[in-house]
């Protein structure tokens, strides 16, 4: 995908639309400043606006990740390449998304740890020390909590019963049994309460 290419596609559309950034920013309720990084191929419209833009631009999300009008021989081949190409997208921004859990829930892990020794062993002031603690204990709190949101919104959990793969509620992910990426749910579809394993994506 041609970011460069997209923003002048979206650019002439526009302006075939008589339509200034502003114009186009208000239509789709964003900043003026959100259409310029789209033209200038630093951005890229998000999920939720491509369809709304496409509307405005009368051109269909096909052509927009083509960065051009298609005709009707280019249509399918393309579609096929930007499936492929969103695909490999989303299971690149999953594995991040894994990583950057992994970053946050170690580094949370590691300063309350860091922190209580210093508390206990470091510290002969009772106030200060009573301080410290209840900082890292809040620091690990939050840190964990954050890795375990970015961990329920990547990919799917997989039930180990029936195979199907969902993503469950925040509260069930927070405070089910773990063993690594395997959580102790409940899949939606069987019922059954079993070890499930996190998966990148439905296929």
């Amino acid at each position: 995908m041609n970011l460069i290419e997209i923003g002048k596609f979206i650019c002439s559309r526009r302006k075939i639309k008589n339509l200034t950034q502003n114009e186009l920013a208000q239509k789709l309720n964003i900043s003026e400043k959100t259409v310029s990084k789209w033209e200038c191929g630093k951005g890229f419209p998000d999920s939720s606006l491509i369809l709304p833009l496409c509307a405005e631009l009368e051109i269909n999300a096909n052509e927009l990740l083509s960065g051009k009008v298609l005709t009707v021989e280019e249509y399918k081949q393309k579609a096929e390449e930007n499936i492929i190409l969103l695909k490999s997208q989303q299971t690149n921004n999953t594995k991040f998304l894994f990583l950057l859990e992994n970053v946050i829930g170690i580094m949370s892990s590691l300063t309350f740890i860091i922190m209580l020794f210093s508390a206990v062993f470091g510290v002969n002031n009772l106030t200060v020390k009573i301080i410290m603690i209840v900082f890292a204990s809040l620091v690990f709190i939050v840190g964990i909590t954050f890795a375990l949101f970015v961990e329920q919104k990547a990919g799917f959990y997989k039930c180990s019963n029936c195979g199907y793969k969902y993503v469950p509620k925040f509260s069930s992910v927070y405070f089910a049994m773990h063993n690594g990426r395997n959580r102790f749910l409940k899949c939606p579809k069987c019922n059954k309460r079993t070890w499930n394993k996190k998966v990148i994506d439905k296929d």
